[in-house]
């Protein structure tokens, strides 16, 4: 029977997965960072929708995004917004894109954009996934527990082909239960494959 979705049932279902190579990585913290990349990972394929509210400056085009943005979506601010004829249409609204963790505006918000729809922005993001002390603050759906502990197998594999371990290794995957063999390097491309094969359906 599969543990719950906490940080500390989903470590112990991966390094049971790992069999012997989860002696490697035995340091504290190793298969958190497994776990935490998968989770990230995760926001690439299903990822959810959050909310999120910033301040606007007339001229400045440049905003800090939230930690876990991986993609601007929408935003209301411009709703309701007056008719091209009329004389508080805003104009050319800004186009919003994310790069390196900051929120670009192009063109910049002018102030006369300000001033007919407010400087308060609000709007929504895709958001990427964590996993959390409890299974309550993980956010990957109890659904898609396995297809988590896979990614987090790839996760480990990769850690395993950077500290040049050339051995074959041996794991049980998430899905089946049915056991693999071959290096880090080749298991990690395998279960990527896997991984994104299953996460499109």
């Amino acid at each position: 029977m599969p543990g719950t979705m906490s940080r500390a049932d989903l470590r112990a279902d991966l390094q049971a997965s790992l069999h012997d190579a989860a002696s490697v990585l035995d340091e504290p913290g190793d298969l958190d960072r497994c776990l935490n990349a998968a989770a990230e990972d995760f926001g690439r394929f299903c990822p959810r929708t959050r909310a999120a509210t910033l301040a606007l400056t007339a001229g400045l085009g440049e905003y800090p995004a939230p930690a876990d943005l991986l993609g601007f979506k929408s935003s209301t601010w411009a709703d309701g917004r007056a008719q091209p004829w009329e004389k508080a249409h805003p104009g050319r609204l800004p186009r919003v894109t994310n790069e390196d963790g900051i929120l670009l505006f192009s063109p910049p918000p002018s102030a006369h954009q300000i001033a007919v729809l407010g400087a308060s922005f609000r709007y929504f993001y895709f958001a990427g996934h964590a996993v959390g002390d409890t299974a309550e603050t993980t956010t990957v759906p109890a659904s898609l527990r396995a297809l988590l502990i896979l990614r987090a197998q790839a996760e480990a594999c990769r850690e395993l082909a950077a500290r040049a371990v050339a051995m074959p290794v041996t794991l049980r995957d998430g899905i089946s239960g049915q056991p693999r063999n071959g290096t880090p390097a080749y298991l990690f491309e395998k279960l990527m494959a896997e991984f994104r094969e299953k996460a499109v359906r």
